[in-house]
């Protein structure tokens, strides 16, 4: 199978371009950062404190049902048998997740469904520790980042489009706090693979980083074969 880690910031277009990229090759897309929204929201939905690493932990004996289904191409959450997939994305899920990720029990919880859809598919998997961590046998690995700037107004404006009310500076002020939580945790924290491609798109269409992607992708392989 041909595994494909793309990791970076929240907000640097990981889902979009990494599932444009998958039809484009036709492989499988995985969302992961989707795997941790959902526990996220499990924890919300159980008044559980996501900053409480005990109660979090103590929360998954539980056993909250994760599945990760393809419905007509498209990866689709559930939640202990419910759809899940738009519950998850809003900004309380996005910091919820940020938190419970840290925790090492959910990473454990997360850790062998992830590697068993890479063993059985050819995939794009994104997220935040997958070319270091998960796949670290990935053939191609990617680290795709953009400015804070720059990503909080995506993020903000895909918001606004779902009919979300939030200001600028609020997601901004998430984004950095997000990256600081990524970056400073203590288990796996966000950091390129040694032998990860970086690429910036700050300045990009989608278009254009998806193209980007794409040919790295190929170009990679190329040398693997």
């Amino acid at each position: 199978m041909i595994n494909v880690a793309i990791d970076g910031p929240a907000g640097a277009g990981k889902s979009t371009i990494a599932r444009k990229a998958a039809a484009e090759l036709g492989y499988i897309y995985i969302d992961t950062g989707a795997l941790y929204r959902t526990v996220g929201l499990f924890m919300m939905n159980s008044g559980v404190d996501t900053a409480d690493a005990a109660a979090v932990a103590a929360a998954l004996e539980q056993k909250p049902e994760v599945e990760l289904q393809f419905l007509d191409g498209e990866q689709r959450m559930f939640l202990n048998g419910a759809d899940v997939s738009a519950a998850i994305r809003t900004p309380e899920a996005s910091m919820a997740a940020s938190r419970v990720s840290a925790v090492p029990a959910v990473r454990a919880f997360l850790f062998e469904l992830q590697k068993q859809l890479a063993r059985e598919h050819d995939c794009i998997m994104d997220g935040r520790d997958i070319g270091t961590v998960v796949l670290p046998q990935a053939q191609v690995k990617i680290f795709l980042t953009a400015s804070p700037e720059a990503r909080a107004e995506r993020r903000y404006l895909e918001l606004i489009e779902k009919g979300m009310d939030v200001n600028y500076d609020d997601v901004l002020a998430d984004m950095k706090e997000r990256d600081y939580n990524d970056s400073h945790r203590a288990i796996a924290p966000l950091k390129p693979a040694e032998d990860a491609v970086l690429l910036d798109t700050s300045g990009n269409t989608l278009e254009e980083s998806v193209a980007l992607v794409l040919s790295t992708i190929r170009e990679q392989l190329s040398k693997k074969q």
